[in-house]
């Protein structure tokens, strides 16, 4: 039988209607690729197009933000091709909420960066944060302002965080989600030692809640040996043996930051645990 291909609109379609997504036999190949150097270039290319697609759209103005959540989207159609199944649950406590919300995601991979605007756009408009280095690689400023990025060095996290705390309760006020990964960096281990405050302060700020968000994206880890690693760290072995998989949670409403933020990481821990994924509290 031919495989066939998900769209994004069938994609929303689906997760407006149930609050989630499955991946369809018939939308996944036969059988999983095979762990190895073509496997992971095929997934790492196919993700990694949506930079040089934003450098030639931007310039000419025809990168909308519609089309930047297809581009974003060839994650899970991409994974899909290789056999991996994508899962995505609980987005009607999203939906079930009017107006924008801070929502706070663990860290896994670069896999998730690209799998969760095609998801939360679906709720309305949405600003990011993410490392400044994205901004600077060539013909990628324009656009990376375009789709909502706001840039944080990671050398000052004081100047990290007014920068945030400024421009986030601006987005926010606006109507615009805003979203952030509190561990800061990629970890396999979710740990309340690496799980910043920022977003909940931010929440706290503009007065707005928080909606928890994990992520469970080991297909792809970060490359941590190897001569590749300086230049491919990103783009780490593809293992299609994990699907990947997505849970949104309960709406936290706004209050004081230390109460949403422990709300949040209790969330994200217990979810995490349950999909036999490790956490330190």
């Amino acid at each position: 039988m031919k495989r066939i291909t998900t769209s994004l609109e069938e994609f929303r379609e689906e997760l407006l209607r149930t609050g989630g997504y499955q991946t369809q036999a018939s939308h996944r190949a036969h059988e999983r690729a095979k762990a190895g150097a073509l496997t992971t270039l095929k997934f790492s290319l196919g993700m990694s197009g949506v930079f040089p697609k934003c450098a030639i759209y931007e310039p000419l103005g025809k990168l909308s933000i519609d089309r930047w959540a297809h581009f974003c989207f060839s994650t899970v159609t991409c994974a899909e091709s290789l056999g991996m199944n994508v899962m995505v649950e609980g987005f009607k406590q999203r939906e079930a909420y009017d107006g924008p919300v801070m929502f706070l995601c663990n860290h896994m991979s670069t896999v998730e960066t690209l799998l969760l605007p095609p998801i939360l756009l679906t709720y309305g408009p949405l600003s990011y944060v993410a490392k400044a280095s994205l901004s600077k690689l060539p013909f990628l400023a324009d656009a990376a302002a375009h789709t909502g990025m706001i840039p944080v060095g990671r050398k000052s996290p004081k100047e990290d965080l007014m920068t945030m705390l400024t421009r986030g309760v601006e987005r926010i006020s606006s109507g615009e989600s805003f979203l952030i990964f509190p561990q800061g960096t990629r970890q396999q281990v979710f740990s309340h030692k690496v799980y910043s405050s920022i977003g909940a302060k931010l929440a706290e700020k503009a007065g707005c809640p928080i909606v928890p968000i994990v992520v469970d994206t080991r297909c792809q880890p970060t490359r941590e040996r190897g001569l590749l690693r300086k230049v491919f760290k990103d783009f780490g072995p593809v293992d299609t043996s994990k699907d990947i998989r997505c849970a949104c949670g309960p709406v936290i409403p706004h209050g004081k930051s230390k109460v949403m933020h422990e709300a949040a990481f209790d969330w994200m821990a217990s979810k995490l645990e349950s999909w036999g994924l490790p956490t330190e509290h």
